[in-house]
């Protein structure tokens, strides 16, 4: 048998194994060492200087000294601190309550709770299993039809591996050598699209036919006003607001209100008025970072530095590819850049590097020359529509909407500002995705001691789990380092490029093929799987069809929710039954997932159609290339 079949049987092996039960990582590094051994062999030596030795040593020490896996422990353990805290019960019920006269509100609610929970954790088995227990005991005792409330926690827990931070980004980065911070900023659109979708569909299904998701009852969507706010409201306005304006402004008659035996503080009012202007301080705020992100941040940036590689720069000169040398500092974690191994040359070369320098420090920003004048009319817009929105607000809100917004705030609010912090500093390059990752794991400690609902065992589960965890993935990560530079070394990778160059696809035939191979793939096998075995053979006819890597990752990762969603291993199936009453059948929650199946492939119609979607963020951000 020649060599690329040796290899090709070799890739049709590990898919059998891998069905039959066996490991992953430890079926990688078995099948690639005993290859690997007949591929080396030379009968002049003895079998011990067989180089398959070697090779295993450098894939290993490849993969303990790659800067990228040091973030998924961090991320990980996160997520675990999260789930273990129990910090999510309470958002359920803040979030049913807001959307109670929404068709479908506890589904609705359930999916913005999977979707919000799995963007903080990043742990599909751990957001499926807790939403089971929180929110699927109640959509069915609700009426709600079976398949709708399965296929709303399977199809909304796995959002958490698209939407960063997510740990199969950064094992994809990892084995295509890209900036895990572009990957990221790719995948934050299509993450909240996909979920949009889900959404879509969910109230569109109620509104066709009610039956599957009846009307909770009026005692069940009614909001109590704590009396002392009822008292305020009947001694100065209806209108809450202009109640706490008022008795902060006069508090002589709000003193005199008892709650609960105690009488209302000074201090309980003013607090009370800071958590009724939190919508307005969070629009405030969103709106001018966006403004000093687009317009006076830029300023500096546009004055000395384009000019100067402008002049030098050679019209002909193409432009840097993605992942290239420049960036894969940022790829690997590292705060380093690579000196210019160019030599000295004239005046017009060194003021070539200085600029290229320049501005591959500032992240090649296209804003160089300013924001286009359609931002400032989008951004106006923007204003007076919150603005009118905020208006209307606080001029219809009354006890119960303030009430709301309470619960919504302390149950939201600190998981929120958290995860907004953790994306943030790593898509501005504040940090990078492991210290990103560090100050995560750091917050999740706090808000679970600050809610009294971590202990000492809670915390050990949570390490032991982490650390499960990390180390299959970082075994799967050697083990796929082995298996592939053998299937290589056979010729298999050969193979598959001669086979698919010989069938002069375009660029969309392409696309459809490895998209489709990879849809294929999830029904039998795990995104991990994908991910380490069969990604990196896509990987280098990428560029041989002109397709960017981002783009194609990303599809990647929108295709892979349907391996969580795919029978017969569809994992959150398993994960939803574990928790489930006993008169729900695995195919009835099998039936719930099939049709968002079908949204993941609408959504990657659309992100090919609008590649804008998925490139618009990072390019912004880092510059094209």
């Amino acid at each position: 048998m020649s060599d690329p079949a040796l290899g090709l049987l070799m890739l049709a092996l590990i898919v059998v194994v891998i069905l039959l039960g066996f490991p992953t990582a430890f079926t990688l590094m078995g099948l690639g060492t005993a290859f690997g051994f007949i591929a080396f062999y030379d009968p002049s030596q003895s079998w011990v200087h067989n180089k398959i030795f070697d090779l295993m040593v450098q894939r290993a020490y490849g993969a303990m000294t790659n800067d990228v896996l040091i973030s998924i422990p961090l991320f990980v353990l996160m997520g675990y601190v999260m789930e273990r805290g129990a910090l999510v019960d309470k958002m359920f019920y803040s979030f049913q309550l807001a959307f109670r006269r929404v068709p479908a509100s506890l589904a609705v609610a359930s999916l913005i709770v999977c979707t919000f929970w799995g963007i903080a954790s990043g742990l599909v088995g751990a957001v499926v299993v807790l939403m089971g227990v929180i929110s699927f005991n109640p959509m069915l005792k609700a009426g709600y039809d079976t398949r709708l409330a399965a296929g709303v926690i399977t199809a909304g827990g796995t959002l958490g591996i698209l939407i960063p931070p997510s740990v199969m980004i950064i094992v994809y980065a990892a084995v295509a050598g890209q900036s895990v911070v572009k990957l990221y900023a790719s995948a934050m659109f299509p993450g909240f699209f996909l979920a949009f979708l889900y959404l879509l569909y969910i109230i569109g299904w109620a509104l066709i036919n009610p039956k599957i998701a009846p009307r909770l009852p009026e005692s069940k969507t009614r909001i109590s006003v704590e009396p002392w706010l009822a008292r305020l409201q009947q001694l100065y306005s209806r209108k809450m607001l202009f109640a706490l304006l008022a008795a902060v402004a006069a508090p002589a008659k709000a003193l005199g209100i008892s709650s609960n035996g105690a009488h209302v503080s000074y201090s309980m009012l003013v607090k009370n008025l800071l958590a009724a202007m939190v919508p307005l301080a969070m629009t405030v705020l969103t709106l001018w970072g966006i403004w000093w992100y687009v317009v006076i941040h830029q300023q500096p940036d546009a004055a000395p530095a384009p000019p100067v590689a402008m002049e030098v720069q050679p019209a002909d000169e193409p432009a840097a590819k993605s992942g290239s040398a420049d960036e894969m500092p940022q790829a690997l974690g590292s705060d380093q850049t690579p000196e210019a191994a160019k030599p000295a040359g004239t005046e017009s070369e060194s003021l070539q590097e200085m600029g290229n320098a320049e501005l591959r420090a500032k992240n090649s920003t296209p804003a160089e020359a300013g924001p286009a004048p359609q931002f400032y009319t989008y951004y106006w817009i923007t204003v007076a529509v919150c603005a009118l929105v905020l208006s209307y607000y606080y001029w219809s809100m009354g006890g119960e909407l303030f009430q709301l917004l309470k619960l919504l705030i302390s149950s939201t609010l600190p998981l929120g500002l958290l995860t907004f912090l953790v994306l943030a500093v790593i898509l501005f390059g504040i940090t990078t995705a492991t210290e990103s990752a560090a100050v995560g794991a750091a917050g999740a400690f706090i808000l679970a001691i600050h809610a009294r609902t971590l202990n000492w065992k809670k915390v050990k589960e949570a390490v032991f789990l982490t650390a499960k965890t990390t180390a299959m993935v970082c075994w799967l990560f050697v083990g796929s380092a082995i298996f592939s530079a053998v299937f290589a070394i056979l010729g298999g990778q050969a193979l598959v490029e001669q086979w698919v160059l010989s069938l002069n696809m375009t660029p969309l035939q392409f696309m459809l093929l490895s998209q489709a191979i990879i849809f294929i793939l999830g029904w039998p096998l795990e995104w991990t799987e994908i991910i380490v075995i069969f990604v990196p053979i896509f990987l280098p006819m990428l560029k041989h069809f002109n397709i960017d890597p981002i783009l194609w990752g990303t599809l990647v990762f929108v295709n892979l929710q349907a391996a969580f969603l795919s029978p017969p291993v569809a994992m959150s199936a398993f994960y939803l039954k574990g928790v489930s009453p006993p008169h729900v059948t695995i195919n009835q929650i099998f039936a719930g997932m099939m049709p968002y199946m079908l949204i993941v492939i609408l959504c990657m119609i659309f992100m090919y159609l609008w590649p804008g979607m998925t490139l618009w963020l990072p390019n912004y951000l880092y510059g094209a290339g």
